[in-house]
């Protein structure tokens, strides 16, 4: 086994890299910044350079303050783009208050706690269904068999996607978001195409999708998102990105953290047995999977004026990216952060930032990922006998999604 230090040199440190993901996360980076250098500068090879927030309290201060740090001048992601690639990818997570706060209004009902409950028994249905087909094949593909088909069938319903169309949006959305990864990066086949969002033109497919049940929702109305999102009154380019950001982050992020929760259960069995002997703690395994997994890595901030941080200065027009990898694992925040623990008392003001730290873009789909992920290891480990990795777990190469591409396993069903 690979030994892991528990600080490193500043200078060894390179979070523009994604190669340094490929193994595992490199939480020992992590470490020495919030230590060390909490407010960090990282030199870019074929860019200016961005900060790195790495310190939980600093994290949440920069999502509070958009006016400072915000969304929408230079985007989200960490690639520098041209202003006309910056206008055509304008999802609600690259926006500002107020279009930001409008987009958003539109369909956040669909995600409120009480709405979410209502899906509660379809959810189950679902995990029950998909986990007695896959447990009887003794040895199978996780991500495949399980933790990508619940969350894509259960938001395939909610967004208004017919079932038949998932396995392809699951397969585009991997493309779309999964670019540093050789095995779904796609360049861009024409000129025109460096428009597009996130760069690729898998993006393409999706606009063509959504564009299509945009057009047969206006004829036949339907109770889901692409009808609200139809008769929203967005124009073409918001339906077409935001329906790419609805139709992608409903599946990889709550699909990662599953199968992140799986494989922590495998690697602590003791944990897992905790789980068997006393049910009441799958809500509180569900969040403690949830912080474990941080299925994304790091946002990206632009600041609108010259600014201080943990007293550290930083220039108007700099990009500073917020690690929540980093934060989730917060020694000041968290006891012994580096143990799973599926018992894991919750605080009510200090929460896990999977979902961000709070503020504007707090993720829409916070209630419905914890109960997706809490019933699919209700349903799944009481029909465990055993469970194991069958061959090596295959990671997405990325800076900014902490995926898994593939990940074997044999089980014996009880």
């Amino acid at each position: 086994m690979t030994q892991i230090r528990e600080t490193v040199p500043l200078e060894e440190i390179d979070l523009s890299d994604p190669d340094a993901f490929v193994e595992r996360v490199p939480h020992e980076w992590f470490r020495t910044l919030r230590r060390e250098a909490p407010v960090f500068f990282n030199p870019e090879p074929d860019g200016p350079g961005f900060w790195v927030v790495s310190r939980y309290e600093d994290i949440r201060e920069v999502h509070r303050r958009w006016d400072i740090y915000s969304s929408e001048i230079g985007g989200t992601s960490l690639e520098d783009l041209e202003p006309d690639q910056i206008e055509a990818r304008k999802s609600m997570i690259d926006l500002d208050p107020p279009r930001h706060d409008e987009i958003r209004r539109l369909i956040r009902g669909r995600f409120s706690p009480r709405a979410v409950k209502e899906w509660e028994d379809q959810v189950r249905e679902v995990a029950r269904r998909v986990i007695e087909e896959a447990l009887p094949k003794g040895e199978f593909d996780f991500v495949r068999e399980i933790s990508s088909e619940i969350p894509m069938q259960i938001f395939a319903d909610i967004l208004g996607v017919p079932q038949e169309e998932r396995r392809y949006i699951i397969e585009i959305g991997d493309h779309l978001l999964g670019n540093q990864d050789p095995e779904f990066a796609r360049p861009p086949e024409k000129p025109e195409h460096r428009l597009l969002p996130f760069s690729s033109p898998a993006a393409l497919e999706l606009f063509r999708i959504g564009r299509a049940l945009a057009a047969e929702r206006r004829r036949n109305p339907r109770d889901d998102i692409i009808t609200q999102m139809a008769f929203g009154g967005l124009t073409q380019r918001e339906f077409d990105v935001n329906f790419v950001l609805l139709a992608t982050a409903g599946n990889e992020t709550t699909r990662h953290t599953i199968t992140h929760g799986l494989l922590a259960l495998i690697e602590n069995p003791d944990q897992l047995e905790r789980l068997r002997r006393d049910p009441s703690l799958y809500p509180s395994a569900a969040e403690e999977m949830l912080r474990w997994a941080t299925p994304v890595h790091h946002f990206r901030r632009t600041t609108t004026r010259e600014t201080e941080l943990a007293g550290t200065r930083i220039p108007a027009g700099a990009k500073v990216t917020t690690w929540f990898t980093s934060g989730n694992r917060d020694e000041t925040v968290f006891e012994r952060a580096d143990a799973f623990d599926v018992g894991r008392e919750p605080s009510r003001h200090r929460g896990h930032m999977t979902f961000g730290p709070g503020g504007k873009h707090f993720c829409l789909g916070a209630h419905l990922a914890r109960m997706e992920v809490r019933v699919t290891f209700e349903e799944l480990i009481p029909r465990l006998r055993s469970v194991e990795l069958a061959g090596p777990v295959d990671r997405l190469r990325s800076n900014f999604f902490n995926g898994i591409k593939r990940m074997p396993v044999r089980v014996e069903a009880a």
